[in-house]
């Protein structure tokens, strides 16, 4: 004797699957936020906004002068990785651009960490520089970035990254944990650090690798050059390139597609395709302490903030 469900059409069937998913995952949220305060879906910050605009979370960095990640830009990131865990507002899709015109991001912000380790070195004597290697708030620093960005990276909605100007050194791993890049194409892509005796640090070799293999990595981070919008986009690196000014048109565009897909196919669809490369993350941020106690750093971070130069972040 057949089974009763055996006899029931399968488009009732497929029906009943959705619902019972859709039921767990609402199940889900509530737990998730039960007993804890909610991040809101509207923020002002200092140095990045975020609104939900119908199913994006439309997330807008405006620090001048190009977006430059510190410790303010970090404790607002975490409060809006905080916001994604907790299952970022009901948005079906995350997308993040510019307000500033001079790009998306230049990297991590090197002022604040030159005089940071200045004071240190004043503070402590002339051989405290070596012993940054043990500082546990420069690794205290990086896990919390590697948290921002793997909670970015691994989100459960599709992420767009519209990008425009320098994407460079730790903008370009932000953008690194999109899924999908927009670039306008007016966007170059570099990872200069080689040139203060530094590797990155926020996650950039293992996701690069993870999408365009060893070939790109190399050339990318052993000559230093930026790349521009067109040969990202032939690499495999961005998804479309659009004219000056039509990138956050189309990002939106791209969200608003994604939003049509189930849920839970779209979360099972990213655990598949993209794997969080968590072993070499972890040994980029031992090799980039190691490098950071390095003479080097110091001469090379003491030259950045004393250039002259109106355009301090090429190499």
């Amino acid at each position: 004797m057949s089974s009763l469900s055996s006899r029931v059409p399968w488009p009732l069937r497929l029906g009943a699957r959705r619902v019972a998913r859709a039921a767990s995952s609402a199940g889900r949220a509530l737990g998730a936020a039960g007993g804890r305060s909610a991040e809101p879906t509207t923020f002002r910050g200092e140095t990045l906004d975020w609104s939900l605009a119908g199913t994006t979370l439309e997330v807008v960095l405006h620090r001048e002068p190009c977006n430059e990640i510190g410790p303010a830009t970090l404790d607002e990131l975490e409060r809006l990785a905080r916001l994604v865990r907790k299952g970022a507002g009901g948005a079906r899709a995350l997308l993040i651009h510019s307000a500033v015109p001079r790009g998306f991001c230049a990297g991590a912000d090197l002022w604040a960490l030159h005089d940071g380790l200045t004071e240190r070195k004043a503070a402590a004597g002339p051989r405290a520089w070596r012993r940054l290697g043990d500082a546990a708030e420069v690794r205290s620093f990086l896990d919390r970035i590697h948290r921002v960005f793997d909670t970015l990276d691994a989100a459960p909605i599709t992420t767009i990254a519209a990008t425009h100007g320098f994407c460079f050194g730790g903008g370009f791993e932000l953008a690194l944990t999109a899924d999908v890049i927009v670039a306008d194409k007016s966007t170059r892509f570099a990872f200069p650090e080689l040139r203060l005796g530094l590797v990155p640090g926020f996650g950039g070799i293992p996701r690069l690798r993870r999408d365009l293999g060893n070939a790109v990595v190399r050339d990318l981070l052993l000559t230093g050059r930026s790349v521009p919008a067109a040969k990202a986009h032939h690499l495999g690196l961005v998804s479309q390139v659009t004219a000056r000014g039509e990138a956050l048109r189309v990002a939106r565009l791209v969200a608003e597609q994604a939003a049509r897909f189930d849920p839970e196919t779209t979360r099972a669809a990213k655990r598949f395709l993209k794997p969080i490369p968590r072993a070499e993350l972890e040994r980029e941020k031992d090799l980039f302490i190691e490098l950071l106690a390095s003479p080097t750093v110091e001469r090379a971070l003491d030259k950045f903030v004393h250039s002259s130069d109106v355009r301090p972040y090429l190499p």
